[in-house]
């Protein structure tokens, strides 16, 4: 498993506060179906959920631009195309 070369304690704090706060939201999405909630309320929260998760995206996608990447374009010696390739795929993957 590779770790990352570097992350902020504040980001980590805010992604971790953020992932709980999902973790409810899909608890309470759960419970919504459960109960035959109406289904554009259920949708509402789904966006919300949604949108939360892009965030802490956002927020990783930024740190490993910051430090994994800017680490191995530096370092070269075929670490840098290999980062490169990596990139590229989780721009295409993330950006559907």
């Amino acid at each position: 498993m590779k770790k990352a070369v570097g992350v902020e304690p504040d980001i980590k704090s805010r992604n971790l506060k953020r992932l709980r706060r999902i973790e409810g939201q899909v608890r309470g999405l759960q419970k919504m179906v459960e109960e035959d909630r109406y289904c554009a309320e259920i949708m509402t929260q789904i966006s919300s959920v949604h949108e939360a998760l892009r965030a802490v995206g956002r927020e990783l996608m930024r740190n490993h631009l910051k430090h994994c990447a800017t680490a191995a374009i530096k370092h070269g010696d075929g670490k840098a195309d290999a980062m490169y390739d990596e990139l590229v795929e989780m721009m295409y993957k993330h950006s559907r």
